[in-house]
């Protein structure tokens, strides 16, 4: 599925100033996006970390202007190369609930809806008003020990530490256009829609954009001993479709306020919509940088997904089976700043191999000459 620019941009992108990366048909470039207008970054900095790193996002060749696209056998990538794509998760209350609910059903669909009502009925107020890691919060874990209703996933929710955990390989994700992976082996799966911050080596955060952590409840439900084979398989991590940076027109308070929308529209006509209200979330996101970078060192910096709200429990096929993706959906996740991305769903099985690591990365900037502008 092709994906133009300009309809993947939000409404205001002359406002904004953007990086990115593209395919070339010499290899991956580094472009941005200034006044309406496309440039290739690369003969000075060939890496979107490289520009994060050096504050390097102005000059470059002029490619035209953004309603024009890309340059002829141009297309769209993730906006991200050398960073580590880092994720955090139960960050909103109800995916806090919706956690417990894979855990008690282990990996049942089937079991997740009378789950679903005994545990609302039990910590859904309580949950939503806690602050995590406060007196509140461990009040509200003591008297859930005592009922017997306690999980590792509301540890994680409203004890003093996120959960962070590693999403994909460097350079392994997928960009808007290009097909996303579920396990051909999972049978209940769904997009997580997030927001993206876009951070350097000491934790500065620098942009954002948006992502998608596919997610295979299946899996982890069975046990969170899964969580890797449940979130890191081929193209299960989409991030675009540009990094917006922060200036007069995009802050860091625009992230905590954003509104996250998702459509999901199958082949057989389905359409499910959703949303993730930043608002909600319980950790503010420069509290989750700051977990993320607690004492690790990123010296190529990193990206972190910031948790979801949006938990699909609307039916697809089985009364009471709730979803989950079918090979051919089109996942669009947008937002206001941000513009949308958009992606097809294929199995981590059929998806195209990832083929460009460090090692082809690296010896395509040399035969480039490009390697000295890491």
């Amino acid at each position: 599925m092709a994906e133009g620019i300009l309809e993947s941009l939000p409404a205001d992108f002359r406002e904004g100033h953007f990086i990115g990366r593209a395919l070339s048909p010499e290899g991956p470039s580094v472009i941005a996006i200034r006044n309406g207008t496309l440039y290739d970054l690369t003969g000075t900095v060939s890496t979107v970390a490289g520009a994060v790193a050096r504050k390097h996002f102005d000059g470059g060749v002029e490619l035209g202007a953004v309603e024009d696209g890309l340059p002829e056998g141009w297309s769209l990538l993730a906006p991200i190369d050398l960073q580590c794509i880092k994720a955090s998760g139960v960050t909103f209350a109800l995916s806090a609930i919706e956690r417990v609910i894979e855990e008690r059903a282990r990996g049942d669909a089937s079991a997740a809806a009378a789950i679903r009502a005994q545990l609302e009925e039990k910590v859904g107020a309580g949950i939503r008003s806690v602050v995590p890691g406060s007196e509140a919060a461990a009040q509200l874990k003591a008297a859930l020990i005592e009922e017997g209703m306690w999980s590792q996933y509301l540890e994680v929710a409203i004890g003093p530490d996120a959960e962070i955990f590693s999403k994909a390989p460097v350079l392994s994700a997928v960009g808007t256009g290009a097909p996303v992976g579920v396990r051909s082996d999972s049978h209940w799966n769904n997009p997580e829609p997030e927001v993206v911050l876009v951070c350097d080596a000491h934790g500065e955060v620098v942009g954002a954009t948006l992502g998608n952590d596919v997610n295979l409840r299946d899996f982890e439900g069975r046990s969170a001993l899964l969580l890797s084979k449940a979130k890191d398989n081929t193209a299960s991590c989409a991030v675009g479709p540009f990094i917006r940076l922060f200036d007069g027109s995009f802050t860091i308070d625009d992230v905590r306020t954003a509104d996250v929308e998702l459509t999901i529209e199958g082949p057989e006509g389905y359409l499910l919509e959703g949303r993730n209200d930043m608002s909600q979330i319980s950790r503010d996101p420069l509290d989750l940088v700051a977990q993320c970078l607690s004492e690790h060192h990123y010296p190529d910096g990193f990206v972190l997904f910031c948790g979801t709200l949006f938990a699909p429990t609307q039916d697809r096929d089985t009364p009471g089976a709730g979803f989950t993706h079918k090979v051919g959906d089109v996942v669009t996740i947008r937002s206001g700043k941000l513009g949308a991305l958009r992606n097809p769903v294929t199995t981590s099985r059929d998806a195209p191999a990832w083929t460009m690591g460090f090692s082809a990365f690296a010896r395509n900037l040399a035969e480039r000459g490009l390697i000295d502008r890491i």
